[in-house]
């Protein structure tokens, strides 16, 4: 039986370690936390957006970093896969706007329940993982400190090293893999943050703070090659430092390292409307609030708390009354309508990130099975390698179909 060490408890890793003993490996999961999953428990804002229910090409079109070093890993384990998996678990799911799945409790915990219960015959070690040992370019064991300091040396057949990025350090998510990875000779492509809240006009976003907006269309605009790199539609909130939210989070992973001047955001607050039908639908709310103030004539139009900031952005005094207002400064309203514009300055600290862009280099990795090509007998899965990928349930898939990948291959490497 070949034993197996797994660096890392999180979703890669206990999927990994599930799959590795189905195929009849003996599995030893290493992890610092005292217990598994921890960082899956605050996915999907706690209710864990497992996969996406969609195509595997779907899939692929959502992952803007190395998508078709992914495309065997998808094959053998897709998101049907993943769906039938959690049901076999006893964790009914449910389908969501955007293909999201979710569990039908919406509680992240039946998730981590589940898949501690898949890997619960592995033996869990709560031990950090300081280093992989190596003789002749093959693996032979892990070195680990425990609680107290104590470094303890483990002989293995393979390890799988699901170790996460950077994001969310406090879930354990701190860098270790990559260390130990470089240690032993791989590659490491820089990390920046990806899915990550967006730094921008301070003083125009923290009068907004809070705000929520659904169904508006958000446009990134690269300032200095004059065109738009990122387009979708969806829901954004505004955050006293920027913006947040579904689709600037995507956005944020289509953004080259953002300065203040590089990059701004248009808004299309009425998406469903074109220019001719919103100028006419203005007409109608100044018809109906025809004595009324602008500031006072705007509500069946705008969220309140957009409604001052709208009005200084229009430059038209909040006092004039609408039936003064005149052609031209209704095509201004219609133009911030359709382009509520917004200036970006950067990224927040990578620690706020959802997901970690950049990793081990993919060049060094076997596509069709997750191995190193550099050492004998290492395997990799999750976000520790340089792979990543938008909102919506993609990048847990990323993690279950590496982890399903790395196990399985593992666990058949002598077979």
């Amino acid at each position: 039986m070949p034993s197996i060490a797994i660096i890392g408890a999180g979703a890669a890793g206990l999927l990994c370690a599930g799959t590795a003993l189905e195929h009849g490996a003996n599995v030893t999961l290493f992890d610092k936390n005292a217990k598994a999953g921890v960082k899956l428990m605050i996915t999907g804002k706690g209710r864990c957006n497992v996969t996406n229910n969609s195509s595997i090409e779907n899939i692929l079109n959502n992952i803007p970093r190395n998508p078709r070093f992914l495309y065997g890993a998808l094959n053998a384990f897709s998101p049907n896969d993943t769906i039938e998996l959690f049901e076999r678990l006893g964790v009914p799911l449910k389908t969501e706007r955007g293909s999201r799945v979710f569990p039908v409790s919406d509680k992240a915990s039946d998730i981590v329940k589940a898949l501690a219960a898949y890997a619960k015959k592995a033996t869990f070690i709560s031990e950090k993982v300081i280093s992989i040992n190596t003789d002749n370019n093959s693996v032979t064991g892990v070195t680990a400190r425990d609680k107290v300091g104590n470094i303890k040396n483990y002989d293995f057949d393979s390890v799988i090293l699901c170790t996460g990025g950077l994001s969310y350090p406090r879930t354990g998510s701190t860098g270790d893999g990559y260390k130990i990875a470089k240690e032993i000779g791989h590659n490491i492509i820089p990390c920046s943050p990806s899915l990550v809240p967006i730094e921008a006009d301070k003083r125009l976003c923290s009068s907004l703070s809070g705000l929520s907006l659904r169904n508006v269309s958000l446009k990134i605009k690269d300032n200095e090659q004059n065109k738009i790199v990122y387009e979708e539609f969806g829901e954004m909130l505004f955050a006293h430092f920027g913006i947040t939210g579904p689709i600037a989070l995507s956005a944020s992973a289509h953004l080259t390292k953002p300065t203040p001047g590089k990059y701004c955001a248009y808004i299309d607050l009425k998406p469903a409307l074109d220019e001719k039908t919103l100028d006419s639908r203005l007409l109608a709310d100044f018809s109906k609030y025809i004595n009324k103030n602008f500031s006072n004539a705007l509500g069946d139009l705008l969220p309140q708390k957009m409604i001052p900031a709208f009005i200084k952005l229009s430059q038209i005094s909040p006092d004039k009354k609408v039936n003064m207002i005149t052609k031209d400064e209704r095509h201004t309203l219609v133009n911030l309508l359709k382009n509520f514009k917004i200036d970006l300055y950067g990224f927040r600290p990578i620690d706020e990130a959802i997901v970690t862009s950049g990793g081990i280099d993919v060049k060094e990795i076997s596509p069709k099975d997750m191995q190193s090509k550099l050492i004998s007998g290492l395997y990799f899965a999750g976000e520790v390698i340089d792979v990543d990928a938008y909102t919506g349930g993609y990048n847990l898939q990323i993690a279950f179909s590496t982890g399903y990948l790395a196990g399985k291959n593992a666990a058949q490497r002598y077979l």
